[in-house]
């Protein structure tokens, strides 16, 4: 039995770190619907399950350090050199080392908020300042003031699109208005964590962009998309000499055999993979168009969520959601977010906005 407290000092800074919040889970034995997570609800394809089962014999070795095959592949599907991709245990783990590849204590990070959460968390941890510069009243960032927030001691600009979680992505004019106001040694990372679901034509091509602009850094997932959540890959694309910095500082053997695998077998399956998008798109819309038919103001969402600005009333409506059998995520204070998930779960969760929209 421990009987004395350690007094091992921590660092100041984690007193004040907002702890990361997961999307809820269903209670052991009851039954509810889970959209708090912008989770794929479609399982694995058969032939990623196959690709995963194989992968399980070799546990016992170490994973190749730096996914070469899985690196070869994304650079092959994005038309980019190998040497400017960089894998790591999901997107928020390839940040949190692109920040520390480029952050020194006292350095300064634009942010837009609300925005993903574990941003505050990543920039802490790599010793930096958050700079917030709050988001529009319609969900979509504002990009020309977080151009101004931009000083000589900001290191890094965070561009979430489509944002997590009001769902908006921006559009390539204005963005590329910003990149011509920031400085060019300010690094811009273009968070794309739901690229996939987006349809807005005037939404930029990122992979252009980046070819344009040297101080671009692309952050994209397996998670979403290509439903391997449980997996954790995510990966960078870089210049070569910064994805070789962001190598430096990842987790050694981060990526495991298991999730490598998984990934070169959902890139084969791409097109698999992409009718299930549509059909969340699809969804998407369905729950869109309902909203708005019951007087509900709504973001234009390009990611597989959306967003309701219900300010004090999120975690109420949160609640009562999870009553009626569907679990959405609560941000008190701002509003909730509503992952697209099984025509089942659109159904009840429009049914409980019916009963609190707006009269």
């Amino acid at each position: 039995m421990l009987t004395d407290v350690s007094r091992v000092p921590l660092r100041r800074a984690l007193a004040d770190l907002p702890a990361y919040v997961p999307g809820a889970r269903a209670a052991v034995g009851a039954a509810a619907y889970k959209l708090s997570s912008n989770e794929n609800p479609y399982p694995p394809l058969p032939s990623v399950v196959a690709a995963i089962a194989d992968a399980a014999v070799d546990v016992n070795r170490y994973p190749d350090m730096y996914a070469t095959e899985l690196t070869e592949g994304i650079a092959h599907r994005l038309a980019v050199v190998p040497e400017s991709v960089v894998a790591g245990t999901g997107s928020v783990a390839v940040l949190g080392h692109v920040l520390t590849a480029v952050c020194e204590a006292g350095d300064q990070v634009v942010l837009p908020w609300r925005s993903f959460e574990a941003y505050p968390i990543a920039v802490t941890l790599a010793h930096a300042e958050q700079v917030r510069v709050p988001v529009l009243a319609d969900g979509r960032l504002d990009l020309p003031a977080m151009a101004a927030a931009v000083t000589d001691r900001t290191r890094v600009v965070l561009v979430c699109t489509p944002n997590n979680p009001t769902g908006p992505a921006v559009r390539d004019a204005e963005l590329r208005d910003f990149l011509a106001a920031v400085p060019r040694d300010v690094l811009v990372v273009l968070d794309e964590a739901y690229v996939e679901f987006v349809r807005d034509p005037q939404a930029p091509d990122a992979l252009a962009l980046f070819a344009e602009h040297p101080n671009v850094v692309l952050l994209r997932t397996f998670s979403k998309a290509y439903g391997l959540a449980g997996l954790r890959v995510g990966y960078a694309v870089a210049r070569p000499r910064l994805a070789a910095a962001i190598r430096t500082a990842s987790t050694p053997f981060g990526v495991s055999h298991v999730a490598q695998l998984a990934a070169i077998a959902s890139l084969r399956a791409e097109q698999e993979l992409l009718v299930r998008v549509e059909a969340v798109v699809a969804e998407r819309t369905r729950m869109l168009e309902g909203l708005r038919a019951q007087g509900w103001a709504v973001p234009d969402s390009q990611a597989n969520f959306v967003w309701l600005a219900l300010g004090d009333r999120a975690v109420t409506f949160a609640e009562r959601c999870a009553r009626a059998g569907v679990l959405v995520r609560p941000f008190a204070g701002d509003g909730v977010r509503v992952s697209v998930g099984e025509r089942e779960a659109t159904d009840i969760f429009l049914e409980v906005a019916q009963a609190h929209a707006p009269r």
